[in-house]
């Protein structure tokens, strides 16, 4: 299946979309797999101008809603924190979709979200 590369106002229209619906998000971080189920309320988005390092993202994606979050390594699932899942985002960041899965690339990992 072909990926294409989109923008981010490309993404944002698309995810959007899935607002109301269940998504799967899969972070590949550090030879670390997470898999995190969400009940996708909305999308929104924070710039940190206040940043004291690169530790802090320039910019985050924050995925709305109440879900769980299942460690593979320790295969046990815990309610997430808070009612959001933030992924960091840089502006060399990459967003694909192929039709079913978006893919965001980033310097500390690879999420993958799809519905569930």
């Amino acid at each position: 299946m072909e990926h294409d590369f989109l923008s981010i106002e490309e993404f944002n229209t698309l995810i959007q979309q899935w607002s109301g619906r269940t998504i799967k998000i899969t972070k590949h971080e550090n030879n670390d797999i997470d898999q995190t189920v969400i009940h996708l309320e909305s999308v929104s988005y924070d710039q940190n101008t206040r940043r004291i390092d690169d530790y802090v993202p320039r910019h985050s994606l924050f995925l709305n809603g109440d879900g769980q979050i299942e460690t593979l390594s320790a295969m046990n699932n815990e309610p997430l924190p808070s009612s959001n899942y933030e992924i960091p985002l840089e502006d060399n960041s990459l967003y694909e979709f192929n039709g079913k899965k978006f893919f965001i690339t980033t310097d500390r990992g690879v999420y993958k979200i799809e519905l569930a």
